[in-house]
């Protein structure tokens, strides 16, 4: 988008510039805070190769489940997938590279790209297979591993609020990784469900600054519910 107007009316120019072997963030947690609408329109085109990373890859016929169902991601970049049988199906049938990740390691490879970091070290995962081929070193009597930072072509995130420069803020737990996502894509674009006038926001409570959202589209979303569990009558 040009100047300080972020805003676009269809999916097409939320997505513009999308192609084969991209490498996508996609923000969420479970089916909590993704962006819905954008992940059904890669969904409706001829995408594919894709190297994606998210917490977690939907269910079987909702979220990313529905790029999974077409065959669209080629390596799944995430720390949980224990929701999504085909998920299950495609990686021991070696149609999709999987890399899982620990989750919070997942979230600093995420911050690290987003402010500039190349890499860091951490403990979590040493001594096992996390650890295989990383470099190694000792501190203070304990051993770190290597992690590198993550960085994407496309970052597709949902938030509640947004005003016309670009600047979120996040309902609750919906935030989840949502904003550091948003810091880390060469291409920001959040599908939100309310758009404002610039100053409607407070400034106190911006979540995400507007430097680092490109491109903002108002979504409808249906909200679905990952495991719904009802109280007893008794």
């Amino acid at each position: 988008m040009s100047g300080f107007y972020k805003v676009v009316d269809n999916y097409e120019k939320a997505l513009a510039g999308l192609q084969d072997n991209m490498t996508i963030m996609v923000g969420g947690f479970g089916l909590c805070g993704i962006p819905e609408g954008l992940i059904q329109k890669i969904y409706n085109s001829e995408i594919k190769n894709l190297r994606c990373i998210s917490n977690n890859a939907g269910i079987d016929d909702f979220g990313l489940g529905l790029l999974l169902k077409k065959r669209q991601i080629k390596t799944m970049i995430a720390s949980y997938v224990g929701e999504n049988a085909l998920f299950e199906t495609l990686f021991f049938n070696k149609e999709m590279e999987v890399i899982l990740t620990p989750q919070g390691t997942l979230a600093e490879k995420i911050r690290a790209g987003g402010a500039g970091i190349p890499a860091f070290y951490t403990p979590t995962g040493f001594g096992t297979l996390i650890a295989q081929d990383k470099e190694v070193r000792e501190f203070n009597g304990r051993h770190y591993i290597l992690e590198e930072a993550l960085t994407a072509d496309f970052s597709l995130i949902k938030a509640w609020k947004a005003d016309t420069m670009g600047n979120l803020i996040y309902r609750k737990t919906a935030m989840n990784f949502n904003p550091i996502m948003a810091a880390a894509g060469r291409i920001t674009i959040a599908e939100v469900e309310e758009i404002v006038e610039p100053q409607e926001l407070d400034a106190n409570f911006i979540h995400t600054p507007g430097i680092y959202v490109d491109r903002v589209i108002k979504g409808t979303f249906e909200k679905r519910i990952e495991n719904k569990t009802f109280r007893s009558k008794e």
